[in-house]
């Protein structure tokens, strides 16, 4: 089951984002302007992160494998959309773009799915594992250019909905609803009203929001920010940014074997300041053989608080509960992710470099780091099940 949502969740978030290494193309193309080519890889992201919490909540109510099966079936009416339409015309594409954005919800499903069926030791370890499926959006990186130099530009839209099709395939034949645990915590049909009073979502949404914020800060807008700061070519700063997403990534499942070792609260907290340092470093805009050295470090702390914060809300977090609180906390994540690129812009436009910017994110991490000091103390942390209880 494990291996099942991973492969679900790798193949999704290589759909999700699909859109942004064509972009180029599809301005050549359909003759886009500067902000149609930024909506095409903005509008994904956000529809996407917002549709975790409807998504998340539709898990606790419908279960795992029907959200398995509805969201890989939109994402590939989406991938067949735009490869019928997508380079045609512009409202093909923009529709496309809107559809595609379903593939981001998968992870709101994946989480309780796995939690459910791991709820022992090695839970913190299976949502780590879970996690690494982010490496999709890398593979699409990587393969997406070439795959339209090889065989056209609806080649990637074709292969991606075939692999979705295989998983919706293995979902049908293997998949399984975890049992339902029993508790005494809040009825399964409670609302988002009661989801409000676990103390455990605001503080994970403020964990998660600046955690995601720096990884596409440091993956996504890497390039662009090594460019212009330290006058990397291209080629030098794609490859740091592979870099840095293929050791971040498998650091997510060392994150959550490190919860299951220590409790999550040891590993969250100690990446969380390590985060903190690192960022306020980077703000002075160091030297680049600093950076250099710096960058590596920073992956491994991101990865690390990906993956305990992950085990510490499936820790506290009522089971009939998770699927709501995992969809807020990662889809306020996604509309962090989606904004931190147009503050190291802005910053840049009203400054002329990205001091500022990265400065935000370093006073980010730094609450983030007070929020889970306090929020992850043990008789804290008991009293966070209650979903009437106002403590952190």
């Amino acid at each position: 089951m494990l291996a099942l949502a991973t492969v679900g969740y790798l193949v999704s978030a290589w759909a999700w984002a699909l859109l942004a290494p064509l972009a180029p193309a599809l301005r050549e193309i359909l003759g886009l302007t500067a902000l149609e080519q930024a909506l095409v890889v903005s509008v994904p992201v956000v529809v996407g992160a917002a549709g975790r919490i409807p998504v998340g909540a539709l898990t606790d109510r419908l279960g795992a494998k029907t959200m398995f099966l509805l969201v890989a079936a939109a994402t590939i009416a989406a991938l067949l959309v735009l490869a019928a339409v997508g380079y045609r015309s512009v409202p093909g594409l923009m529709m496309g773009a809107a559809l595609l954005g379903v593939a981001g919800t998968m992870f709101a499903v994946g989480v309780p799915f796995v939690s459910a069926w791991f709820a022992g030791g090695r839970r913190g370890l299976a949502l780590g594992v879970l996690g690494t499926g982010l490496i999709g959006g890398a593979i699409g990186g990587l393969s997406t250019g070439r795959l339209v130099r090889a065989f056209g530009i609806a080649a990637p839209f074709w292969i991606v909905a075939f692999a979705l099709g295989l998983f919706v395939v293995l979902v049908v034949v293997v998949a399984h609803n975890p049992p339902r645990l029993p508790s005494h915590d809040a009825p399964p049909s409670a609302g988002f009203a009661a989801v409000a009073r676990l103390p455990i979502m605001w503080h994970a949404t403020i964990w998660n929001a600046v955690t995601f914020a720096l990884f596409v800060t440091f993956s996504s807008y890497l390039p662009v920010y090594l460019t212009n700061a330290y006058g990397l070519s291209l080629v030098q700063a794609g490859y740091a940014m592979a870099g840095f997403v293929i050791l971040a990534v498998p650091m997510r499942a060392v994150g959550g074997w490190l919860s299951d070792r220590f409790t999550p609260r040891r590993p969250l907290i100690a990446a969380l300041a390590l985060l903190t340092a690192l960022t306020a470093t980077q703000a002075f805009t160091p030297p680049l053989r600093v950076v250099l050295a710096l960058l590596p470090a920073l992956a491994v702390a991101l990865g690390i608080t990906s993956g305990a914060l992950l085990a510490q809300v499936a820790t506290v977090t009522p089971p009939t509960m998770l699927g709501r609180v995992s969809g807020v906390v990662a889809g306020v994540a996604g509309l962090a992710g989606f904004l931190s690129p147009l503050l190291m812009a802005a910053s840049l436009s009203r400054y002329g470099n990205y001091g500022p910017a990265v400065g935000v994110l370093a006073a980010g991490a730094a609450a983030a780091l007070l929020s889970a000091s306090t929020a992850t103390r043990p008789s804290v942390a008991r009293g966070a099940r209650s979903p009437m209880s106002g403590a952190a």
